[in-house]
């Protein structure tokens, strides 16, 4: 079970400088890292020229989109030696643009010269220098084009308030999702797990314990039964996604009161044992965020996630120091260098992070590292399709600072049958670390034929 960031830094501190040196060493060159994880020499690899990248657009009109932006669109990247890289676009953020880049950016080249120019972004290098004024952009641009035409190098994302420093290249969910690939690729070259590569030859985790991430139920009253049948399923822990808090019937209330309900009903139901956790997505002002977090304290939640927003730096880091259970806050910062900020100036206890906002596995390896260098836990968002939560499952599986896997609940919502396999739990709780190559959840070529609607090239 996690610990509680407050109380584990210093046994995080040390344990982990081994791995952060293996770790680091295993992005920063991610080829010979792969190279050696099967006793071969890089140049022994097959040809990872890449000829080919293309989308398949398929038809999800029938699906439950855990991410509204979600657009059916399977990305492929494809080397002269014939292996495939895959990963779903759009789930992020719309990543219109994507084909005519990678033509551009990828084509041609080999990812044993792309992948590690790709890890190398730190979020704080661009023509400004190390110390070059911050980058801000108009509301709904990304880089001065619109919003849906994909970033371009630099800043941060529409609406985030969180602004790279430099001109560094973070987000940038064109990049990220051409990281992907090619790490799925790298490990498809070598037959290995990409966790296994990242771990840079040190023991890695088999399994990890899920715990059953709600959707944002529409009532007070839906928690209950929906904790309860998450329980039944076998899940040791909840993480509430807290609706518009209010009854079926009768007068309006403020929504936070009706949170706080939920909060306890949910403890009531499950009992002192069963781990909760409570995730508002910066929905609280300071007082509300207050209010509520020493109610969880109380009740013995184990974490409070964005209870304001990331740019309210001071009310975070006042909750940090009030409050008992672990803050988790990282889904709205999009530069290392922003989470190395928030790091200093205490403003979270836990660092969340999301693959597609900083950089890809690379860039998420470098965040959760950095967090580990620190003492400090990290917690992988995995919210999305089966590609989606693959991805962050290697980034887990690769961390030594990571003890939860976030399983949307019902786990059916994030399947789609183009996958072969699909995520699940075992009878005591935890996902079990895929084995196939790459990214480790083949893909189904003939379920994809069924649902493509067309290929573009």
């Amino acid at each position: 079970m996690e610990m509680n960031a407050k109380t584990s830094r210093r046994k995080f501190l040390a344990s982990s400088t081994g791995f952060a040196a293996a770790g680091f060493a295993a992005i920063a060159n991610p080829i010979a890292a792969a190279a050696q994880s099967v006793d071969v020499k890089p140049g022994d690899l097959p040809d990872l020229t890449i000829k080919e990248v293309k989308v398949y657009v398929t038809d999800i009109s029938n699906v439950h989109k855990l991410n509204g932006s979600e657009t059916g669109e399977l990305i492929s990247v494809v080397t002269n030696s014939g292996i495939e890289g895959n990963y779903t676009i759009g789930d992020r953020d719309i990543t219109v643009g994507w084909l005519e880049w990678a033509k551009a950016m990828l084509v041609g080249k080999s990812i044993i010269d792309l992948l590690p120019t790709f890890t190398s972004t730190t979020g704080m290098k661009g023509r400004a220098g190390f110390d070059g004024p911050m980058v801000r952009r108009p509301p709904g641009s990304f880089g001065g084009s619109a919003r849906g035409t994909g970033p371009a190098f630099g800043g941060a994302a529409a609406g985030s308030g969180v602004f790279t420093r430099g001109g560094g290249s973070w987000p940038n969910y064109y990049t990220a999702a051409a990281d992907v690939c090619m790490w799925d690729i790298l490990g498809k070259a070598v037959h290995r797990p990409i966790y296994k590569i990242l771990s840079g030859g040190t023991p890695t985790k088999e399994k990890i314990m899920a715990y059953a991430s709600s959707l944002h139920l529409d009532h007070v009253e839906d928690y209950v039964p929906d904790v309860l049948r998450a329980k039944a399923q076998g899940f040791r822990g909840y993480k509430i996604h807290p609706g518009g808090g209010q009854h079926p019937s009768g007068p309006p209330i403020p929504s936070y009161i009706g949170h706080m309900e939920e909060i306890r009903e949910v403890r009531k139901a499950v009992g002192d044992e069963f781990v909760l956790m409570h995730d508002p997505v910066q929905q609280y002002n300071r007082f509300e965020a207050m209010a509520v977090g020493r109610l969880l304290d109380e009740l013995n939640y184990l974490w409070f996630e964005d209870p304001v927003r990331s740019t309210d730096q001071e009310g975070l880091i006042e909750l940090c120091a009030e409050l008992n259970l672990a803050i988790h806050v990282g889904e709205f910062l999009y530069s290392i260098s922003d989470f190395a900020e928030y790091i200093k100036r205490d403003a979270l206890d836990v660092v969340r992070l999301i693959a597609d906002n900083v950089g890809g596995i690379s860039g998420a390896m470098r965040v959760g590292l950095l967090a580990d260098a620190h003492g400090m836990e990290c917690t992988p968002h995995n919210w999305g399709n089966t590609g989606d939560m693959a991805l962050h499952f290697h980034i887990e599986l690769a961390l030594p600072n990571v003890s939860w896997f976030e399983m949307p609940f019902p786990p059916e919502l994030a399947d789609r049958a183009f996958y072969k396999d699909k995520l699940r739990i075992d009878g005591d709780g935890y996902v079990h670390a895929p084995t196939a190559p790459g990214l480790g959840f083949p893909i189904d070529f003939d379920a994809l034929e069924k649902m493509t609607k067309r290929i573009d090239r």
